[in-house]
């Protein structure tokens, strides 16, 4: 049976499946690419014919348009498709809406590809299975062991604690349009929060696509054209970059806080100057990376980008051969946004 590293190579544009002829989340343009996800250093222009989820397509029309792909292609979960010589389906990976892992199986071997995920339940998309594997290619954003997420509804309580203790000001949340602002929105109506969430307008149109694809995010309204009185005591989310900018100034004394696994180092949070960090990630911590190498079963674990070295050597302690495939032009995004 041919070893992975036969048939799964690093590229320029990307991992290929040379098989099969296409590239995963390639990052040029390509003839065929299977997308794991809708983030747009994932999720690229120009493919000439795109396989994913429905959900993960619906979000690269409404980002990309025109260069969505020429052709779209939706895989349904655990549905099998012959590629070439490679048999592939996709499962779910708990990252953001519609997200997926990718499997793929050729002449009695398995790898799996995870794209960017997390273990911790989200409702707003399906929660990460563990695919037994020969292969493992994994994420490692947050591969150190200081990386211990809290869990995400003591975030939402100190984020509700602090509107309760602040009932004259506006919070304003940062958050990446895509994923993290949906689960918050989420989050906050599991929390009992009914009243209406206010949006900057760079979220809106990501919201719609999960409202379309069925998921309730409630009572949503513009804030950037909202009275100024009618944000006091209010939660407002935008994008992280606005939050301490001239467009939060124009809200009632506006306590800035952010949510992104980063919140966990206490420069970052200062550096950008927020009042109130909320550890809240879309990435699965240390401990859920190392859950996972135990779950999947693999006995060797390529790594694509992140922390590679710590991961690695966590796994060799576990008996895991590891690789640093080292790929380009992931995580770009995360660090822009800090929606980790």
């Amino acid at each position: 049976m041919p070893h992975p590293e036969t048939w799964l190579k690093v590229l320029p544009q990307g991992l290929y499946c040379e098989p099969g002829g296409f590239f995963i989340d390639p990052v040029r343009p390509v003839d065929r690419a299977v997308v794991t996800h809708g983030h747009s250093d994932h999720a690229r222009a120009g493919h000439r014919a795109v396989l994913a989820t429905a959900e993960t397509l619906a979000i690269m029309r409404a980002r990309l348009g025109d260069g969505a792909g020429e052709s779209q292609q939706a895989l349904p979960w655990h549905e099998p498709l012959t590629v070439g010589d490679v048999r592939v389906w996709l499962s779910p990976a708990g990252h953001v809406l519609g997200s997926a892992q990718v499997a793929m199986e050729y002449q009695g071997t398995r790898a799996v590809v995870s794209g960017d995920y997390k273990r911790t339940p989200d409702p707003t998309c399906a929660g990460f299975e563990p695919i037994r594997c020969d292969v493992f290619v994994t994420e490692a954003t947050f591969a150190l062991p200081v990386f211990v997420h809290p869990p995400p509804a003591h975030e939402i309580a100190r984020l509700l604690d602090s509107v309760a203790l602040f009932p004259e000001r506006t919070h304003v949340v940062g958050c990446y349009a895509l994923g993290k602002c949906q689960r918050l929105i989420a989050l906050l109506r599991q929390a009992g929060w009914d009243k209406p969430i206010w949006l900057h307008g760079a979220l809106a149109s990501m919201c719609d696509v999960y409202r379309h694809c069925g998921v309730d995010l409630g009572d949503l309204r513009p804030a950037t054209v909202a009275a100024k009185g009618s944000l006091v005591g209010a939660v407002v989310l935008a994008p992280p970059s606005a939050i301490t900018d001239r467009w939060a100034r124009r809200l009632e004394d506006p306590v800035a806080g952010l949510a992104s696994g980063w919140m966990r180092v206490r420069q970052r949070a200062k550096s950008r100057g927020v009042e109130l960090p909320l550890v809240i990630s879309d990435h699965a911590d240390w401990n859920e990376l190392i859950a996972t190498l135990a779950d999947v079963g693999a006995p060797e674990v390529w790594v694509t980008h992140g922390r590679e070295e710590a991961l690695i050597h966590a796994a060799a302690s576990m008996g895991i051969r590891g690789r640093a495939l080292r790929l380009l032009g992931y995580g770009e995004e995360e660090e822009a946004e800090a929606p980790a």
